[in-house]
């Protein structure tokens, strides 16, 4: 009985959304993007506000101009974890969002937390934002909002919070919502602006850092650092020297600062969820992926290399790296109009976020997954006037009280797991099939079992089902998926998943025993490959699903393990306070999904008997 209850349950987590039927401006816009097409789409999602936010605290505190070594490896790990999605975009025959595609594809708890996670994600992006317009505009009157608020109140502010209430940032950000209750956004003209002044204020950065830029300042040694500290007024502003040099921090502080970089490549989903309107979705997804990531990293790259020779990294400011950046060269008049482009950029971004957010949770709560009365749909405005009240909100508070460094720390976090989601299911869903099996077959190896057990004791039962089950795992019965190899893959894919969580801990605290020849942890490290290598073989051995998709990953299971391990890794090179806000934030979502979500698409389900309920086919999702 109680297998049978954990059964059930199991089952109502893992069901699946329908789609609805496909929009007619799907049919008509189907096929009408080529590559360049895609690849603006996610140049544009990714080169966004990220880069004014997140350089200088990386670059003065983790990794210094090691920098650009950081952004290499979230390039690379982005790569990975972009042809995954491809697979997992191409298993849904229509555009949508993550959300979407997860709850359709994989079941309702998956949808939950993509969707949860992407709710932190934009709110929290919200919050960055805002501080990032605050700390801009407040550059260039001389810092005198920050000066006022910290004299004020940073006596009263607990060591986990900020060092002072950024009042501006919380009235910008109210202001937003105000504008978005009256149904005010932003055209997609005035994206595509903002979009060029950006891509020309950072090629400025770029141009300007090489032509201004020391090449000592690469090298720098701690008599520099000395020099530096007796001539600086505040030498409570100076960053931590580490070693000197290009790579100050370590491997350590690259992968680090790998990790927070991530957060800059956030978008290259975009790509796969609008992939249904390519003209040759085989070919163009997978190159405009490339191309973006590629292009991006140049610019990144770019704009990191230039900051850091014109500035000694320990020297950066960490809140408005490139206006400081420009007043320490002595181009103090090129920070206004760089300020201009900045907070555009910043401006648009900003409200884009908060009407994605909006939406998100609007389309949730139609779902029933969140609060029914979030769905509501105010008659003369035409918008979800307390979903944009609570969001704004939330999000308010966040840029009020929250560091920056803590903010940034959460997204990045929140977009790793993301990829891990998603590399676990492109993982999962090749080795099932919903096709294979029907409630009234039963497979080769059920039947082979009902006449052994008529012809056997049941201990001889259980020998003879120990026997198939273990011969099962080398050599499978089958040439496509059944109901008992894919349960085999899901095992052993979450077995995985935790050996990688076991080793990745061991990597991360305690590296140079490992690699120093410990004989204990390098014992332990070596039996952690060797099972992880065991169990990766017998989920190659199982049978994949035949469906045909545009495009499928290679060196399956190995690529998607990889981006599955480098996901791990990056994350717990994570804070411990980063941890505790982001469980917090989870605990949360569970009450709310255990506690309302389940329950009231179960009664749905009661009363309508085919479907759950859902937006119009109208409607877009986020």
């Amino acid at each position: 009985m109680l297998l049978q209850d954990a059964h059930r349950f199991g089952q109502k987590l893992l069901r699946r959304r329908p789609l609805g039927p496909r929009e007619e401006t799907d049919h008509h816009t189907a096929g009408c993007l080529d590559t360049l097409d895609l690849v603006i789409i996610g140049v544009r999602r990714m080169l966004g506000a990220g880069v004014h936010i997140l350089v200088g605290a990386v670059a003065k505190y983790i990794a210094g101009p090691a920098i650009i070594l950081s952004f290499l490896v979230a390039a690379l790990s982005s790569l990975l974890s972009g042809i995954c999605y491809i697979e997992f975009g191409a298993r849904v025959p229509r555009s949508g969002s993550m959300y979407l595609y997860s709850y359709s594809i994989m079941g309702q708890v998956y949808g939950f937390i993509i969707g949860w996670n992407r709710i932190l994600s934009l709110t929290v992006g919200t919050a960055c934002i805002a501080r990032a317009w605050s700390y801009t505009f407040d550059s260039l009157i001389g810092n005198r909002i920050s000066q006022a608020l910290e004299r004020t109140f940073s006596l009263y502010m607990p060591y986990y919070l900020a060092k002072y209430p950024d009042f501006f940032a919380l009235g910008l950000v109210l202001l937003l919502t105000g504008l978005l209750v009256l149904g005010v956004h932003v055209l997609p003209q005035v994206n595509k602006v903002f979009m060029g002044i950006n891509i020309l204020v950072l090629s400025f950065i770029i141009v300007s850092g090489f032509i201004t830029g020391d090449l000592h300042n690469w090298k720098l040694t701690e008599q520099d650092y000395t020099l530096n500290t007796s001539e600086s007024e505040d030498i409570y502003s100076l960053g931590p020297l580490g070693s000197g040099g290009f790579v100050p921090f370590g491997l350590e502080g690259i992968l680090r600062g790998a990790a927070l970089c991530f957060y800059m490549f956030i978008g290259f989903d975009s790509i796969v969820t609008t992939g249904e309107k390519a003209q040759n979705p085989q070919r163009s997804i997978p190159i405009s992926i490339v191309v973006s990531v590629l292009i991006c990293f140049v610019v990144y790259f770019g704009v990191s290399a230039a900051l850091t020779l014109m500035v000694p990294y320990y020297q950066i400011h960490p809140d408005s790296p490139f206006l400081q950046a420009f007043l320490h060269v002595g181009w103090g008049h090129a920070r206004y109009v760089m300020a201009i482009g900045i907070l555009c950029a910043l401006s648009s971004s900003l409200l884009n976020t908060m009407f994605a957010m909006s939406w998100l949770i609007y389309t949730m709560a139609e779902d029933r997954l969140l609060f029914r009365f979030l769905a509501q749909v105010n008659a003369r405005t035409r918008t979800h006037i307390r979903v944009i009240m609570i969001s704004g909100n939330l999000a308010g508070v966040l840029a009020l009280l929250f560091h920056f460094s803590d903010l940034m720390d959460l997204m990045s976090l929140r977009s790793l797991l993301a990829n891990l989601v998603v590399d676990f299911s492109v993982l999962v869903l090749r080795y099932h099939s919903d096709q294979n099996l029907s409630k009234n077959q039963k497979t080769e190896e059920e039947t082979e079992m009902e006449l052994v057990v008529k012809e056997r004791s049941l201990d001889s039962v259980l020998e003879a089902s120990t026997l198939s089950f273990l011969k099962s795992l080398w050599f499978p019965p089958s040439t496509i998926p059944t109901r008992k190899s894919g349960q085999i893959v899901y095992g052993c894919a979450f077995l995985l998943v935790l050996l990688l969580i076991i080793l990745s801990l061991i990597l991360a605290q305690r590296p140079s025993q490992v690699f120093s020849g410990d004989p204990v942890l390098t014992t332990v490290a070596v039996l952690l490959l060797l099972l992880i290598t065991g169990v990766t073989v017998i989920i190659w051995r199982q049978p994949q699903d035949p469906t045909a998709l545009h495009f499928k990953v290679p060196a399956l299971p190995f690529l998607p393990l990889v981006s599955i391990f480098v996901n791990i890794y990056l994350m717990v090179l994570m804070s411990t306070w980063t941890w505790v806000l982001f469980g917090i934030w989870m605990v949360i979502g569970f009450a709310i999904y255990f506690g309302y979500g389940i329950r009231h698409n179960l009664e749905e389900d009661t009363e309508q008997h085919s479907s759950l309920h859902f937006p119009n086919a109208g409607q877009k999702h986020p």
